[in-house]
């Protein structure tokens, strides 16, 4: 009997060797699972914090559906029997919403894409350069989102008046500006910090200045973050009430935030005109949050730079 040894031995034994199976833990059946009291308490609170805060935007559309003559109704209809668009209709029929409507989107888009621009330059500064005060420029962004508008309403007012300002849609779109910027420009500098110098010092290299590696390079790598800080500018500005009362006095002028305040009188409230006002306000607030969402998920310099 002649026995195989060397390389067809080997050979052999590697051929003859059977392969061995390993479960994947993930595919194995998995058990109920268990039911914990702190788990329970943990849905219930969620849950009940859900109605909390949806509950109020289901009344303001629920009432807007409503005919005038069945919302102070009894017993109370937690849903319309006769849903009616009669307030939609009666709200542009007797005011001017569609003017106060495009008043908010011009302040808005305006103030909020040039605030944008200008806190995204001046975050580039301080997140790139190192200067003398960097540290209280920071500081003192900062502390003005903790003064209230009230403070500096009278010399603001004062200010606008002399320069004819008061009453005019470019008054209250600069007014916007100053107020957004300083938060803009610390929410980009963090960005602008989680961008590889890399990227920026390759571009310079071949030949881009500093403006054009900027613009070429950083802001399409920053792109989720400038439409996180536009949208959060946009938001700012469409839902601002205090100042917009106190600057716009005619209804040429008006926002929707100042309108909403016309539907209260002194014997008297609209609920269907104003519940109306109030959904069609907060509409564009919320497809501007659902982009915001799309846009903030993404990685920021995800394959940007090889390692």
């Amino acid at each position: 009997m002649t026995t195989l040894t060397g390389p067809t031995s080997a050979r052999t034994s590697i051929t003859d060797t059977r392969r061995v199976t390993v479960p994947d833990p993930a595919a194995a059946p998995r058990g109920p699972r268990r039911v914990t009291v702190g788990g329970v308490i943990r849905v219930v609170g969620l849950a009940l914090w859900l109605i909390i805060t949806l509950f109020p935007l289901y009344w303001i559309a629920l009432t807007s559906f409503k005919s005038p003559g069945t919302i102070n109704s009894y017993p109370i209809e937690y849903w319309p029997s006769e849903p009616s668009l009669e307030n939609y209709v009666s709200l542009f029929e007797k005011s001017s919403f569609g003017v106060f409507l495009g008043n908010s989107a011009l302040v808005a888009v305006t103030a909020g894409a040039v605030a944008t621009l200008i806190a995204l330059l001046s975050a580039y500064v301080l997140a790139r350069f190192e200067f003398r005060g960097k540290g209280p420029v920071l500081i003192a962004f900062l502390l003005t989102q903790m003064i209230p508008a009230f403070i500096a309403l009278g010399p603001l007012y004062s200010m606008m008046s002399d320069l004819g300002l008061v009453d005019t849609k470019p008054g209250l779109i600069l007014v916007y500006i100053a107020i957004c910027i300083p938060f803009s420009t610390v929410m980009l500098r963090g960005f602008f910090e989680n961008v590889p110098d890399a990227l920026e010092e390759a571009a310079q290299i071949d030949g881009c200045s500093r403006l054009g590696a900027l613009f070429r390079v950083l802001v399409p790598v920053m792109t989720p973050g400038i439409i996180a800080a536009f949208i959060f500018n946009f938001v700012n500005c469409w839902n601002e009430l205090f100042l917009s009362v106190v600057l716009m006095n005619t209804d040429e002028n008006r926002t929707v935030p100042s309108a909403l305040n016309g539907f209260i009188s002194t014997f008297n409230i609209d609920w269907g005109s104003m519940s109306a006002a109030a959904v069609l306000t907060i509409l564009p607030t919320m497809l501007m949050f659902a982009l915001a969402s799309r846009w903030i998920v993404q990685g920021l310099t995800s394959g940007a730079v090889k390692e």
